[in-house]
């Protein structure tokens, strides 16, 4: 591909950037009281919000209803080919119909507007044509019309479907912040995603317990303390009395500076003689991020979890943490 070639699909892709953005932002000043009502007609209704619509404007129809269902509207997708044979059995008495469709002419939806009507389903359109068939019908028409479409031959859906799903999006938004959902509100929804992890799982739901935590008693040699660290393979062993009352901690990192100062001399010391005192702690029922704070802010990979009597009860480590996606 020579110059000429990459310069003029260059030209392609930034001529579309261009059209879709003033698509989006022609939306701006058609809003009206139109939008304000659609949102509070929504907020107010018992019912889910079904979103419908064929072709590419079924796509973007389904990406609405996501967003919407994630952000806390009780959403669903459903397609208008298939409603008129059995589906419209999802849809109920109390539910709003967003229906999308850029000409307002799409039969497979107009289809639906007599059933509608007999349930007295209010019915938000969203159309490139305010004064089409569906926009007609429906109780409020948001209009998402574009002066062209992105292609050179003005006729592929591009502008005019990102037009649509930015004015979902406004929806989703409007009503997410009529709502008052919040960031805790989003992660009861997405307990899969970071956001959901950052602020669901604790310190206890990712701990070693019992037989993996490594302890020594003071009285034990660093041979010894070494064993137990190799062995449970967190690089660290907790030092304890008989009661597994905390009273230090060794790190891999302790040992291979004691091998430097003293040698091999240093396997012959007690555990007591080189253990870190007052080991930095957290609680069980603290949320794993905080964990993982509290290790980059004292620069180590490991904490100790003591009971209410700072008996040991577990061991969080760094890599534990970041498994989880927990960044």
């Amino acid at each position: 591909m020579d110059d000429k070639q990459i310069h003029e699909l260059l030209d392609i892709a930034r001529r579309v950037f261009e059209t879709e953005a003033e698509a989006v932002l022609g939306l701006k000043d058609r809003l009206d009281e139109s939008f304000a009502k659609a949102v509070g007609l929504i907020h107010s209704s018992s019912g889910r919000v079904v979103v419908t619509g064929m072709g590419k404007s079924g796509l973007v129809g389904k990406k609405i209803a996501a967003t919407l269902a994630s952000t806390g509207t009780p959403s669903f997708f459903l397609h208008p080919a298939e409603a008129s044979h059995g589906d419209l059995g999802m849809v109920t008495s109390k539910d709003i119909v967003i229906a999308l469709s850029n000409s307002g002419e799409t039969r497979e939806i107009l289809d639906l507007i007599p059933f509608l009507k007999r349930f007295n389903l209010t019915l938000i359109s969203l159309t490139g044509n305010p004064n089409s068939s569906l926009a007609r019908a429906a109780d409020i028409n948001l209009d998402v019309s574009v002066k062209e479409e992105a292609c050179h031959i003005s006729m592929l859906p591009t502008a005019s479907t990102t037009a649509a799903m930015a004015m979902g999006d406004a929806l989703a938004v409007a009503l997410l912040s009529k709502r008052g959902f919040n960031e805790r509100d989003f992660a009861f929804l997405h307990p899969g995603g970071t956001i959901g992890k950052r602020l669901f799982v604790r310190v206890k739901d990712l701990m070693h317990k019992g037989d993996e935590i490594p302890i020594v008693p003071p009285h034990a040699t660093i041979t010894q303390a070494v064993v137990e660290i190799s062995s449970k393979r967190l690089g660290i062993v907790a030092v304890t009395d008989d009661s597994w009352k905390i009273l230090g901690i060794i790190t891999d990192g302790d040992v291979r500076r004691g091998i430097e100062r003293w040698g091999k001399d240093f396997f012959e010391l007690n555990v007591a003689e080189v253990m870190t005192k007052g080991p930095k702690t957290i609680s069980e029922d603290e949320l794993a991020v905080k964990a993982l704070h509290l290790m980059e802010q004292n620069s180590i990979t490991t904490l100790l979890i003591p009971d209410e009597s700072y008996r040991i009860k577990g061991v969080i480590h760094l890599h534990d943490i970041l498994k989880q996606g927990i960044v």
